[in-house]
């Protein structure tokens, strides 16, 4: 008898050693509730549901303890897990290509193609990857880990990904969680910067209405557009390379399947996997870092700045512009490249102080813009950073 409960005392133990109570941590009630918050604001709030259910439900997975060194196969750090091998999409910049494919699918330069100078715009909120890498910099962070933190000031995150895989891939699941949840929060964080910088005049301004682009301009362009930025910038290629590529599925009217497998079940299939194993990628044992903490902080600041810098350069643009032609700096905030939801920003604040004046088709050139700068700003930093 004493030896049966001696067994079953010594089975009790070593079963409780193997469950998720007896290797909890206040990391992991953190994080949990980190995504319990990230759900409910996809499902309460609506605010980027595709990414933050994902992402949300991928840290659950990601902070259900258990007991670590004992080879069971399970996190998404232990070689040979299933996460781990979804994982390797992430951190080998598998993933991000494969998002800009369908992004280019479903994307309509028009609007771009016929007021071009919009282009400014996406390039002047680039300026929140610049200056957030230099506040890393000050802040102790190697160069290559400052260039990848710079990039969440874009509003990318797959492109945020890429970089991060190339230059600093032990900070990766950070700076991917970082760049999706301010892509995710950019109707919370973008409005009141925009207020705070623009007069009522100037939130009020109807700009023209955009030019009818033709058929042959949307098929040069994917054509046109890569060889001039890959050409500038080589490193930049397997995204930009994807983009123009679905592009031209889209606009060559003549690969309609492919355009429309691109853009749907490609995308859909790659999301789930990326904001899966992103937020798996939170686990609390590893992630839950000050330097973590610090890449949140950089991230808001540098998304911050790329909001600023794209509305206080259409309000410059406006002093060289005749009434007439100019631009409504309402629609700067939307050279930050999440796409379509910092141009919806600039259609939702631009009706709250004239209801009849519809900003989303200009806001959609600067947009699409800063999809393209953000991509050949994070082939700038590899050409910088990669030797």
């Amino acid at each position: 008898m004493e030896k049966f409960l001696e067994f079953t005392a010594h089975g009790f133990n070593q079963f409780f050693k193997y469950t998720a109570f007896a290797n909890f941590t206040v990391g992991h009630l953190i994080m949990i509730i980190v995504a319990l918050i990230f759900i409910y604001l996809a499902i309460a709030k609506d605010y980027e549901p595709l990414l933050l259910i994902p992402i949300g439900f991928g840290m659950l997975i990601g902070n259900i303890p258990f007991l670590e060194n004992a080879n069971l196969q399970i996190g998404v750090y232990e070689k040979g897990s299933v996460l781990s091998y979804l994982y390797y999409g992430v951190s080998h910049g598998i993933y991000p290509p494969l998002i800009f494919l369908g992004i280019g699918a479903m994307t309509d330069f028009s609007t771009l193609l016929s007021n071009p100078r919009l282009v400014l715009l996406g390039a002047a909120a680039q300026l929140g990857i610049f200056g957030a890498y230099t506040i890393a910099l000050f802040l102790g962070y190697i160069p290559q880990q400052a260039a990848a933190i710079g990039i969440i000031g874009g509003a990318d995150g797959p492109t945020a990904i890429f970089l991060s895989a190339k230059l600093a891939p032990e900070l990766t699941g950070a700076i991917a969680v970082s760049a999706y949840s301010y892509m995710a929060l950019v109707p919370v964080i973008q409005p009141p910067i925009m207020k705070l910088l623009t007069t009522k005049k100037e939130r009020v301004i109807r700009m023209k209405p955009p030019r009818q682009v033709s058929k042959l301009e949307k098929v040069l362009f994917p054509i046109v557009g890569l060889i001039l930025t890959t050409f500038i910038t080589p490193s930049a290629l397997p995204l930009l390379g994807m983009l123009f590529f679905g592009n031209i599925l889209k606009e060559s009217g003549v690969t309609k399947r492919l355009a429309d497998t691109a853009k749907g079940p490609l995308i859909d299939i790659v999301t789930i996997l990326i904001g899966l194993t992103v937020g798996a990628s939170t686990q609390a044992t590893t992630f839950l870092t000050a330097k973590s903490v610090g890449i949140f902080a950089l991230g808001a600041f540098s998304f911050m700045i790329a909001t600023t810098g794209g509305v206080l350069f259409a309000k410059f643009l406006n002093l060289f512009l005749s009434d007439e032609n100019k631009i409504n700096p309402l629609i700067g905030n939307s050279g930050v490249s999440a796409v379509p939801d910092s141009a919806r920003v600039s259609q939702v604040v631009g009706l709250q102080y004239d209801p009849k004046n519809h900003l989303l088709m200009h806001a959609m050139a600067p947009n699409v813009a800063g999809v393209i700068g953000s991509a050949v700003a994070a082939g700038i930093l590899l050409s910088f950073f990669m030797g």
